[in-house]
């Protein structure tokens, strides 16, 4: 079995995460990082990236210092017992890496959960203290409701204590006994190593369970908006001063707390610091202290409109209309001077977001909570919202890092890339892009030539066709409210705890994955690579391509598939849109957003023969299938009657009666209970074929086996070309790149 081997430069990634597991990676010089939130793993030489690995990397796994690595051909058990046969010298290099690396990951896990408990029992006794201080001092306590919506850690995927008793005394005694012992025969050895994979797999979701914990509640010690157990503190000894009581009791629990948060080491240097000083100088005058931050004390209209240059007499009208608006009896009445007001509200709040973004990037400063409630939530008031539901909220501002990653961001974020030229603005309702759109306002007589190249490099007008178009319409589309929409975030949306309703990017990368794991080329695109020079002229390489996933404000129902690609060039990424709160089922969400995907990417690529059947494709076959079913010999009067049905239901929108079928596909075929007819499961089989592991698990049927025995033979042909054509090129000097690399894995999902 041939194994490679490539070096990869320090700060490089050797694999993302969320890649696909195909192959493991032996480090034979240097080190390699596995990053996690708030923690970090050092892999040495002889470690392996991927052996504890399940399907999808947990992580990023990035170069310490420039890394040798050796590439092994192995993703399941299979590939392991081959590998153990040939080469009888890794069993102990294996098996130990195994042992250890998940020994690695339990002492996170620990170091982690130590954590996580500090924080609940911090949070809750420095709490408690407050109270009794209050007590004592006849001093009236704050209302602090930050403590009524504070859990304790509970995981659903977690270690038990002796498994972690148990690893320790593997390593610190036993590892030499234990490593003879299961090297011994290859089943043992195997079946250790995968045990070893699957205990690990659960750790790693359990460490991120105790990392998003962390990451979400350490507000509740120490929060920007000076809601926190710090802050009660600080305001207790303000009042004690000027009482000209003794501070030190308080003064010794606020240095006591700083303490607990630099042993938790999940906050900011500057915040460690501000802390620090606060502690060190509590005895401050309530009447030279800022009074504290209560969101519902506030006026947030006002607030919000005067940071985007409004005039006290515009912020008057507003709140006026907004009273009218909160006022009505039904808010989602199709009555005509109810329509008339929620239109004239909506339109005043694109107006307010569009100034109040730009004024946020001309003046570089982080926005206040409530400004960033407004930015990503679609907070505007109190009143409208309620108070429970706006301190949760403004609970999950502090927290807004769990929305952000790879390809998700927030609307603000989104509309901060297109101000700072980092992305481009999508496509209106007519598919025109941004430079499509100025090209008709000169046909059209709007704009000049001269004005062209200006107005093509201009942030300010580049935001205001984002918001004007996809923002506006897509924040529609998703509310699933089409014709009652109000993009302001009110108590009649709430349909329970944001928390729970939260998009988060977790949330959003495990539905893609779950879609990923049975439709394995859902994300392909076939791209041309070239290279003259060292032999190959032309060759379609298959490359997968993560969508940009955006979240604009409020609740909604329903994701929205707005751009099946980025650019002109296929292999760009899709734009996906989804509300920050789904209330809906996100996995069944996710099928259908990538559904549509797949009908207009095919649609994109295909051109004008999209429909054209001589141009077989997934698109055309469908089309001609749903055209023609009247006419079908292979479909029975009781499917053709359901077909009709399905149409109906679906307003005679074809790429609507495909969605359904591949959900239907998704859910059900995969498993192996029958939804489709046999010409849908035919054109689903050859064009959204499932992955390898579910393909063997429904072989035996004889509706798959034939169409799966075709693609597998189909596939090994591919890997033998392609094996050949490497060969061939890399003695001509050419290097196996990613992308290479990546079309080879395509064939062996």
């Amino acid at each position: 079995m041939a194994m490679n081997v490539i070096t990869v430069k320090k700060g490089f990634p050797v694999v993302h995460r969320q890649d696909k597991v195909m192959e493991w990676y032996l480090i034979q010089k240097g080190s390699v990082i596995r990053q996690y939130e708030f923690a970090e793993i050092v892999m040495g030489a002889n470690s392996i990236i991927g052996i504890l690995e399940q399907q999808w990397f947990a992580c990023d796994y990035i170069a310490r210092e420039d890394t040798t690595l050796i590439i092994i051909p192995c993703k399941n058990s299979d590939d392991l017992h081959t590998i153990l046969k040939t080469h009888q010298n890794f069993r102990p290099i294996f098996l130990k890496t195994a042992v250890e690396q998940r020994h690695q990951a339990l002492s996170l896990y620990a170091k982690l959960r130590k954590k996580a408990l500090l924080l609940h029992s911090s949070a809750e006794n420095f709490y408690h203290d407050y109270q009794n201080f209050c007590a004592e001092t006849g001093i009236s306590e704050l209302d602090f409701q930050r403590m009524e919506h504070f859990e304790a850690l509970s995981l659903a995927h977690k270690a038990e204590n002796w498994e972690i008793s148990s690893s320790n005394s593997l390593i610190q005694g036993y590892l030499r006994d234990y490593l003879q012992l299961m090297i011994r025969d290859d089943n043992l050895c195997v079946g250790a190593i995968m045990e070893a994979s699957a205990q690990m797999h659960r750790y790693a979701l359990g460490i991120e369970e105790l990392a998003n914990y962390l990451l979400f509640n350490r507000d509740i010690l120490w929060s920007d908006s000076e809601d926190d157990v710090f802050h009660l503190y600080m305001d207790l000894t303000a009042r004690l001063t000027d009482m000209g009581y003794d501070v030190s009791g308080p003064k010794e629990s606020m240095l006591s707390l700083r303490d607990v948060m630099e042993q938790l080491d999940v906050y900011d240097p500057q915040i460690m610091d501000a802390c620090s000083r606060a502690a060190e100088n509590c005895q401050i005058s309530l009447s030279d202290k800022e009074s504290r931050f209560r969101i519902a004390n506030e006026d947030c209209v006002t607030h919000i409109l005067t940071y985007a240059e409004y005039e006290k007499d515009e912020i008057r009208e507003f709140k006026n209309m907004l009273n009218q608006y909160a006022s009505l009896e039904d808010p989602f009445s199709t009555d005509k001077d109810v329509r008339a007001l929620r239109k004239a509200v909506t339109d005043k709040f694109y107006e307010i977001y569009e100034r109040a973004f730009f004024v946020s990037q001309r003046t570089f400063e982080q926005p206040s909570p409530i400004l960033s409630m407004f930015f990503n939530f679609g907070f505007m008031d109190t009143n409208l919202l309620g108070v429970n539901e706006t301190n949760e909220l403004m609970y999950l501002n502090e927290s807004l890092g769990q929305f952000r990653y790879t390809h998700v961001y927030t609307i603000y974020d989104w509309l901060t890339q297109i101000w700072q030229g980092q992305k481009e603005p999508s496509r209106n309702d007519f598919d025109l892009d941004y430079a499509g759109y100025l090209k008709q306002e000169i046909r059209q007589g709007n704009l000049s030539e001269e004005d062209f190249e200006e107005y093509s490099d201009d942030p300010v007008r580049k935001v205001r066709f984002e918001i004007s178009n996809m923002f506006r319409i897509t924040h529609r589309a998703t509310s699933g409210r089409m014709s009652m929409f109000c993009p302001i975030l009110t108590s009649s949306d709430v349909m329970g705890p944001f928390e729970r309703m939260a998009c988060t990017a977790s949330k959003l990368e495990q539905a893609i994955n779950r879609v990923r794991s049975l439709d394995y080329s859902v994300l392909y695109r076939k791209v041309l690579f070239s290279d003259p020079e060292c032999g190959i002229n032309q060759e379609w390489i298959q490359k997968e391509v993560m969508p940009d996933i955006i979240l604009v404000p409020g609740i909604g129902a329903r994701g929205v598939m707005w751009q099946e690609a980025s650019g002109v060039k296929a292999d760009t990424p899709a734009r996906f849109v989804f509300p920050i709160f789904l209330s809906g089922d996100m996995l069944d969400q996710m099928m259908i957003t990538l559904g549509r995907f797949r009908w207009e990417i095919c649609r994109k690529i295909q051109g004008t023969y999209w429909n054209d059947y001589r141009e077989r494709s997934l698109t055309s076959e469908y089309y001609d299938y749903i055209q023609f079913y009247r006419k079908n010999k292979d479909l029975s009067p009781e499917v053709k009657e359901k077909l009709k049905s399905t149409l109906s239901h679906a307003r005679n929108n074809f790429r609507e009666v495909f969605v359904i079928d591949y959900v239907n596909w998704l859910k059900y075929e995969s498993s192996g209970s029958f939804r489709l007819n046999k010409v849908s499961r035919d054109i689903m089989i050859r064009y959204c074929p499932f992955s390898r592991e579910i393909r063997e698990t429904l072989t035996t049927n004889p509706l798959y086996q034939e169409a799966f025995n075709k693609l597998n033979i189909s596939n090994e042909k591919n890997i033998t070309r392609l094996n050949a054509l490497y060969n061939k090129y890399r003695a001509a000097g050419g290097e196996i790149t990613t992308d290479l690399s990546e079309n080879l894995k395509f064939y062996q999902l």
